[in-house]
């Protein structure tokens, strides 16, 4: 069901890639809310992935983007502005990858080589996108951000990896920006602690059904699934949340704040 919250608004999806990606089930979700979008992602993702299929289903335009290159994310907003007339109301950074995590390299042997390219993807792409966005106007008055982590920016998950470092830095860099950015022009910026969801880049952690089963016993709610988190970012997206800012918002069913259930219990007595 669609209640127009976003009509009227547009907006950059970045990360979608095939219909797994939560960033693709936002897509579909603020198209549905009335909102424009235009859609992002690098260029070997746009080589593997099915993102043609998505434009055409939101009538958007596909401008690939290195995120790691200032230069090509200045390509973007310039791109986007001309095909909007103007600038955005809001941005999905839904970007991340870990070579260690690929190499199954466990954290204690970690290559640093691989870990500085998996930051400058997984986090500092976002101080980036809004340094640019900020230096070229981007964002509109009143604008939202919303960046997608993991709880495990806060808590072990030993085969998650340097995921977990990257999602530490990309929250941090959302509340100093969301301050920045607030007082420049009362854009907020927040991120989305999601449960863990069956997405490409998901399913290349070790052990990763684990991690799904084990949530799915341990929050009241159940894990929430792709197109639960794309409905939790529309609201983000819309003007119902204007002072929320600066926040890392969980969204995942209690999971973060319970301590234990009876179904895992039950578990370990089998």
């Amino acid at each position: 069901m669609a209640y127009n919250l976003l009509k009227g608004k547009k907006g950059i999806v970045f990360g979608a890639l095939n219909e797994q990606s939560i960033a693709w089930k936002v897509a579909q979700r603020c198209h549905e809310e009335g909102a424009e979008i235009v859609l992002s992602n690098s260029p070997l993702a746009l080589r593997m992935g099915e993102l043609n299929k998505l434009a055409e289903e939101c009538n958007a335009p596909v401008i690939g983007a290195d995120v790691t290159s200032n230069e090509d994310l200045e390509n973007l907003f310039a791109k986007t502005k001309e095909h909007f007339g103007g600038g955005v109301d809001f941005i999905l950074h839904s970007i991340g990858m870990s070579i260690n995590v690929r190499k199954s390299i466990p954290y204690y042997e970690n290559n640093y080589e691989f870990t500085h390219k998996g930051f400058d993807i997984s986090a500092l792409s976002l101080h980036r996108v809004l340094a640019m966005a900020m230096k070229h106007d981007m964002i509109n008055e009143w604008g939202s951000v919303v960046a997608l982590t993991y709880i495990a920016a806060q808590r072990v998950f030993p085969d998650y990896n340097d995921m977990a470092d990257n999602k530490t830095v990309l929250e941090s860099i959302a509340r100093n920006f969301g301050y920045f950015y607030g007082t420049k022009k009362k854009v907020r910026i927040n991120t989305v602690s999601q449960s863990p969801t069956r997405t490409t880049a998901g399913s290349g952690v070790k052990g990763f059904e684990g991690f799904i089963s084990y949530a799915e016993k341990m929050s009241p709610l159940g894990n929430a699934d792709a197109d639960q988190c794309a409905d939790y970012c529309v609201t983000l997206f819309s003007d119902l949340t204007k002072m929320v800012t600066m926040q890392n918002l969980f969204h995942d069913g209690g999971f973060s704040f319970t301590g234990v259930t009876q179904a895992v219990i039950e578990q370990m007595e089998k």
